[in-house]
């Protein structure tokens, strides 16, 4: 996450303690700037806050189980982000009577691009030389719109693929919180400018109270449309600036209320900044930053992904950035910012930016080299993304930082900038055309080709996923078949369709397949995050399917689901239970087919990678994994619980022929086993088709009535 500025001490006058009257130059504007004494000398609290706000968002995404809202930490940055900058404008204005725009974009190009364009350069390199070319792909578009700050929209528009790579998966996912601080930094001054009047020189007067005002409503108009998007347009919600703007003002006013650490404020209370707390206040407003540092705790303790997000519940976080920005400015000394201001607290601070750019690729590229999924390996890949965060800093982004003469020519400066991100934009699409012929090559095609090796059901339509709630059955055998045989779940039910095709491929009976993406076959209340919502769709189209089975009175009904973890144990129970409920009496034999195991990294990309990485990187087995999963064993051990009290109820597991001997592997006997992370091949799944015929025992139950057996 950007940091608004670094070295938040400012080289002038006032910063000195020096008074207007001795700068000649300020004079027209002395009777406002006693009031807005800007002292933005270092501030401890301030470093320190940001390596709260990052350490967090480094434990969310190495999946620190007690951490999982740790991406407060990104709503923290953005009100630090309008507390400093309305800061530094303000103070522009009232030592120079105006922004000096040139200069403004100068130092924050100076300030985060090149740091960014080092990431965004040699992340791109590893990734062209350990990702599988179709990854390589999707990266190489997301570095594109990263280069020139625009990964927010790239992430805000992208549409959704069910069986396409998630977002969770892009080396580049987290500049979406650059792209909305850069675009607020576009804005910004000119508003600014506008609301205090600081258009023109020797201004004699600065609208403070107007720029309260405009604050105010911007914040409120911005967090009316942040809460109604969370609920109809969740991923406009998240990344989108708008949406985010009411964290933004909301810093701005708290320097407008609470200003900036001050000994020498204006005795007759000028708007603006009033004198340091004193006494009880003192006392209060200390007591005030601690509150507002465990609301920013909280939040990272209490909150996760299955929720929605950010909405109402950002302001907890968010308001708690706010206290303790307002303690370190009234109550300096003492306090929350005598704990923020640790000496290690200021070393992560310190490295916040450059940590935070090299967090996420380090985790993701280190599991994509070695496919471990464990607490020791993820803390491994956070100390070596510290390191590097480090030397980063060091060497490349703090030497920019301080050289005084890039910003000499602001203007120069700000083209030079303008032009490297157009540049390394290029570079990015190049990599993009170049993976895109990498995936054409008959090494290569087989892996790119066992990614759409899915049941035809997808191309058939009947699966709407989120879109919808309606019904759409896709049948195979006649219409009048003696027999019926009926396929109903999620995408882990669909994929088996071409081994339940099998199973009744027999004259007298046909086969009908209902399911909807994500959709597991439980009655209870569901948050998809996927989607950031509740899905209401799937409680409909599954309450409807079932009044659809007890009218047609099947012989055969074989459910499946995703053994997702946002429905809990006893709902697994209770919610399985009420289904099969719903349609006992109504049906033959029900078959509950467990879900299969699931694999750390995505099975054809993996043996694509294989085979492109340089020999030395590759491993034996690189492509292998246990069929261990904790969750799965949960839900089946659920299921079978709630199968007990049905007579004509069986639950039905094939993952040893999936998995043998608890190793499950991408590829086996020259046969690709899964398209992705999760889904078995069409191809793999139609192997399983007689020994699952075997498993369910159909020569108790399958009828040899007259018929053409169903389709494929």
């Amino acid at each position: 996450m950007s940091e608004p500025e670094g070295d938040v001490k400012i080289e002038n006058a006032y910063a000195r303690g020096e008074s207007a009257s001795a700068h000649p130059f300020l004079h027209p504007l002395a009777h406002d700037v006693r009031a807005w004494e800007y002292r933005l000398g270092y501030r401890g609290d301030i470093e320190g806050l940001r390596a709260v706000a990052i350490l967090l968002v480094v434990a969310d995404h190495a999946r620190v189980t007690w951490l999982r809202g740790g991406f407060v930490g990104v709503d923290v940055f953005f009100v630090l982000s309008g507390y400093l900058i309305t800061a530094l404008l303000v103070q522009d204005i009232v030592e120079n009577g105006g922004i000096r725009f040139a200069r403004f974009y100068a130092r924050r190009f100076r300030r985060l691009l090149p740091a960014l364009a080092l990431m965004l350069v040699c992340v791109s390199v590893l990734a062209a030389m350990l990702l599988a070319p179709s990854d390589q792909a999707t990266q190489a578009t997301a570095a594109a719109s990263a280069a020139v700050w625009l990964s927010n929209l790239h992430f805000a528009f992208s549409t959704l693929d069910y069986f396409g790579p998630t977002a969770a998966h892009n080396l580049f996912l987290h500049t979406w919180s650059l792209g909305v601080e850069e675009q607020f930094y576009l804005v910004w001054p000119a508003l600014l400018a506008l609301l205090l009047g600081g258009w023109r020189l020797h201004r004699t007067h600065l609208n403070i109270g107007r720029l309260k005002l405009a604050m105010i409503a911007i914040a409120l108009a911005s967090l009316i449309a942040c809460v109604a998007w969370t609920y109809l347009s969740p991923q406009l919600a998240f990344y989108m600036m708008p949406a985010r703007a009411w964290q933004f003002a909301l810093g701005a006013l708290t320097l407008l209320y609470f200003g900036t650490p001050d000994r020498d404020a204006h005795p007759d209370g000028e708007p603006g900044l009033s004198a340091p707390a004193t006494g009880r206040s003192r006392g209060l407003i200390r007591w005030a930053g601690w509150a507002g540092l465990l609301m920013i705790l909280l939040a990272a303790v209490l909150f996760d992904s299955d929720m929605s997000y950010p909405g109402w519940r950002a302001l907890l976080p968010s308001i708690g950035a706010a206290a303790v920005l307002a303690a370190g400015a009234r109550a300096a000394g003492g306090g929350v910012a005598r704990a923020l201001s640790w000496r290690p607290m200021q070393e992560v601070g310190r490295v916040s930016y450059s940590l935070y750019l090299w967090h996420w690729p380090i985790l993701l590229l280190g599991g994509a080299l070695i496919a471990l999924d464990d607490p020791v390996h993820r803390l491994a890949l956070v100390a070596i993304s510290l390191i590097i965060a480090v030397l980063s800093y060091r060497c490349f982004e703090a030497p920019i930082r301080r050289n005084a003469k890039l910003v000499s020519k602001p203007r120069l400066l700000v083209f030079g900038a303008l032009a490297l991100m157009v540049i390394i934009n290029a570079l990015a699409l190049r990599w993009y055309g170049s993976a895109k012929d990498w995936m054409n090559l008959p090494l290569q095609r087989t892996f790119r080709e066992a990614h759409v090796d899915a049941p035809i059901i997808y191309a058939m339509g009947c699966d709407d996923w989120f879109h919808s709630a309606r019904v759409r059955i896709c049948a195979f055998g006649p219409s009048n078949a003696a027999h019926t045989a009926v396929l109903m779940g999620d995408s882990i039910a669909g994929q088996w369709t071409p081994a339940v095709a099998e199973v009744f491929n027999r004259p007298g009976w046909r086969l009908l397949i209902l399911t909807k993406s994500s959709c597991p076959m439980v009655d209870a209340p569901y948050f998809y995050g996927r989607i950031g919502r509740e899905y209401t769709e799937c409680a409909t189209w599954r309450k409807e399917g079932l009044k659809q089975l007890v009218t047609l009175k099947p012989d055969v009904v074989i459910f499946s689901s995703f053994p997702t973890g946002a429905i809990t144990e006893q709902q697994w129970i209770n919610g399985s239970a009420a289904v099969l409920q719903r349609i006992n009496g109504s049906v033959g034999r029900i078959f509950v087919l467990r879900a299969t195991p699931r694999l750390p990294f995505d099975g054809p990309d993996c043996l694509s990678a294989e085979k492109w990485q340089p020999a030395l990187l590759v491993r034996p087995d690189e492509c292998k994994a246990t069929a261990y999963w904790p969750q799965n064993n949960r839900v089946y051990a659920a299921l079978m619980q709630a199968v007990r009290s049905f007579k004509n109820v069986s639950t039905l597991d094939m993952n040893d022929l999936i998995c043998p001997a608890g190793i499950c592997a991408a590829e086996r006997n020259g046969k690709i086993v899964f398209r992705d992370n999760q889904h078995l091949t069409a191809s793999f799944a139609r192997s399983l088709g007689q020994p699952m015929a075997q498993r369910m025992d159909t020569r108790e139950w399958v009828s040899a009535a007259a018929g053409n057996g169903p389709g494929t």
